[in-house]
């Protein structure tokens, strides 16, 4: 990319998003107007498959945090008359003659940031795994890492309540160290699974199991939260295998976002029957042999 180019593309005006626009906010929008410009759909017209071009190199750019730092670094350099984007190559600088340090095409990311300026530390990624309780109320991490060529790091971060399996968190500043400053950690949390509890979405999942006669006939059952407490749940007389009651409030809790605790009916039977319980189970049999459970079915498969 050339100085003068980098100087005059503006591209957050290019992707239609704020200076302060996230990541998750770059990203929606270059996936809608990629749909709206994919060349698929503009087939013939230039136009449009050059407005297409501009917006894939713009997120290109955006969509990448150190190209993102740098281009709005160089832009800032730019706008403060440091660089004029009028001279060609190093020359550009107002503080004397860089020629020797623009290569061919006046390469900003590779020149400005990598010999007018000096670099950042390179950024490091490592992984760590937490239990799934702390995932949902949040923990202190502490770690330890020992980059290539540098000496030992003890490192402590809050891993933020309610992080999901396979989030990224950013420790700025404890990356690897450089000439202008370390660069940044990106830790990777995987989330053990509970024995008992999972999650989806913000809400946590439980499956109940429970008697034939506590189906049939109804029951207050004590269901474990994952808080340690308990909770009180009322089975209704005929409830059935598979459905789902829900506890409000007993789920993840995210800022003003509280999801439930969804607790699943599983009807258990027991493997053996013999003797008075036998005989029970057979007289309920002949008393309820109206009830077909398989008649809908029967009717569907006919049709």
């Amino acid at each position: 990319m050339a100085a003068k180019d980098l100087y005059e593309k503006d591209y957050y005006q290019i992707l239609g998003v704020a200076k302060s626009a996230d990541a998750a906010a770059i990203k929606k929008q270059y996936r809608k107007l990629a749909r709206e410009l994919h060349p698929d759909k503009t087939k013939g017209d230039k136009k449009l498959e050059d407005r297409f071009k501009a917006v894939s190199e713009a997120y290109d750019i955006l969509s990448d945090d150190k190209k993102r730092r740098e281009y709005d670094d160089a832009r800032e350099a730019y706008k403060s008359g440091r660089i004029n984007p009028n001279m060609q190559g190093g020359q550009g600088f107002n503080s004397g003659d860089f020629t020797d340090m623009f290569g061919p095409g006046g390469d900003i990311f590779s020149t400005l940031f990598g010999g007018a300026r000096q670099r950042h530390g390179a950024d490091l990624q490592t992984e760590t795994a937490i239990l799934f309780k702390d995932a949902i109320y949040g923990t202190e991490l502490n770690l330890r890492l020992q980059p290539q060529g540098s000496a030992a790091m003890n490192i402590t971060t809050r891993v933020p309540a309610g992080i999901k399996d396979g989030a990224k968190i950013k420790i700025k500043g404890r990356g690897a160290p450089g000439a202008a400053g370390p660069g940044d950690l990106y830790v990777t949390v995987h989330v053990t699974p509970h024995p008992i509890f999972s999650r989806k979405d913000e809400n946590i999942h439980l499956s109940l199991p429970i008697t034939f006669a506590e189906a049939a006939l109804g029951a207050d059952i004590k269901v474990p939260t994952l808080e340690g407490d308990e909770v009180t749940v009322r089975i209704a007389p005929g409830t059935p295998s598979g459905r789902t009651l829900r506890v409000k409030g007993r789920g993840v809790k995210k800022g003003s976002i509280v999801g439930d605790l969804m607790i699943t009916i599983d009807v258990r039977v027991p493997q053996r029957v013999d003797g008075a319980a036998k005989k029970a189970i057979e007289e309920f049999a002949l008393a309820t042999k109206e009830f077909d459970p398989r008649a809908e079915l029967n009717a569907k498969a006919k049709n």
